[in-house]
């Protein structure tokens, strides 16, 4: 599992002084955000709560940041759910995003998202699509559209090559049937309320391009090519822990991948950052300002720290906690997990 800890020992091993994670000899993510009046960072309001589901996946993918795959044990039981219903159920949150790993490989998904539809909140899952073309699984599409789920689904490029080169060989074969099974259900067809959104990131040290452009590549490419269609394209930036990391580090281009994200910070989504209307919840039921804080095991700057004693008022209240690794979310038209920020 990538921890703080850990992540310091790689840069250290590799040459990187400590302070090159939270405190570079650039100006400190926090440092940006007081000239800006930000900070401390402050939320809005706790409108979406994201949910780990586990950290079990069937593939594995060389930039993934929760360091997923099929050997790990982490799932979240179904007490930790029961209590994340809990929360749905007495909490102003309208939006409940789930994500793994697969979250589909938890044993007690079906009877979740049951239970959530029941709540009138928006239910979004994160799926790899691939899981979709599995025996055990291939229900799971009408699943999605008896429940009215919205899917986003990972898709980083419109060609076999390169999606296969970064989520591994069969991928992009597999995902264009799975695409092409959620479309005849509906999902991607103008009107029927079936939402499904693409994502796309970026293959190695750079920025993701311009989204709305991108999307209109994809949008013709996947039509042109295997008549697939979809609602809407988000671009998200590569985060400098876990895998991608590991990339950074092996390339010898961590230093100046920090740097370009630390001079494209843009001043104008820092007000919008995901994590001032997010609460993360990771797959033992501990609470994270953001996906990328609980994957570092940063933990939250609350007395509610656990989904078990959620207070809303206590959380709203927090100071939010930051790490230069934030320089990805608002660096060029900044990053969150429904894409570009602007």
């Amino acid at each position: 599992m990538e921890t703080l800890q850990k992540q310091k020992s790689k840069l250290n091993n590799a040459g990187f002084q400590v302070h090159t994670l939270e405190n570079t000899t650039e100006v400190k993510f926090s440092e940006k955000l007081e000239n800006m009046g930000l900070f401390p960072l402050k939320p809005k309001n706790i409108e979406t709560l994201q949910i780990n589901l586990g950290k079990l996946c069937n593939q594995i993918c060389e930039h993934c940041h929760v360091d997923a795959g099929p050997d790990r044990k982490e799932i979240m039981i179904k007490k930790v759910l029961q209590q994340c219903l809990g929360v749905a159920k007495t909490t102003t949150i309208t939006t409940i995003d789930l994500t793994g790993g697969a979250p589909e490989m938890n044993p007690n998904f079906r009877w979740f998202v049951s239970e959530l539809s029941q709540l009138g909140k928006k239910v979004i899952v994160r799926s790899n699509l691939t899981i979709l073309t599995y025996k055990k699984f291939l229900d799971i599409p009408q699943f999605y559209k008896d429940y009215k789920v919205t899917v986003i689904s990972s898709m980083p490029c419109y060609t076999k090559d390169n999606v296969d080169k970064q989520r591994g060989n069969g991928v992009f074969e597999r995902s264009i049937e799975a695409l092409k099974k959620l479309n005849e259900l509906g999902y991607g067809k103008e009107g029927s309320g079936l939402e499904l959104n693409l994502v796309f990131n970026p293959g190695g040290a750079s920025l993701p391009p311009e989204q709305m452009a991108l999307e209109v590549d994809y949008k013709r490419e996947l039509k042109d090519l295997f008549n697939v269609e979809f609602n809407s394209l988000y671009t998200i930036t590569n985060l400098p822990i876990s895998r991608f990391l590991d990339f950074l580090l092996k390339e010898g281009k961590y230093e100046e991948y920090m740097d370009k994200l630390i001079n494209s910070f843009n001043p104008s989504v820092a007000e919008n950052v995901m994590c001032r209307n997010t609460i993360s919840v990771g797959w033992d039921g501990k609470l994270f300002d953001c996906d990328f804080n609980q994957m570092l095991e940063i933990g939250i700057a609350s007395s509610s720290q656990n989904i078990a004693n959620f207070n809303e008022e206590e959380l709203k209240n927090r100071n939010i906690v930051l790490g230069q690794h934030c320089y990805g979310c608002t660096a060029g038209a900044g990053s969150s997990c429904q894409g570009a920020l602007v």
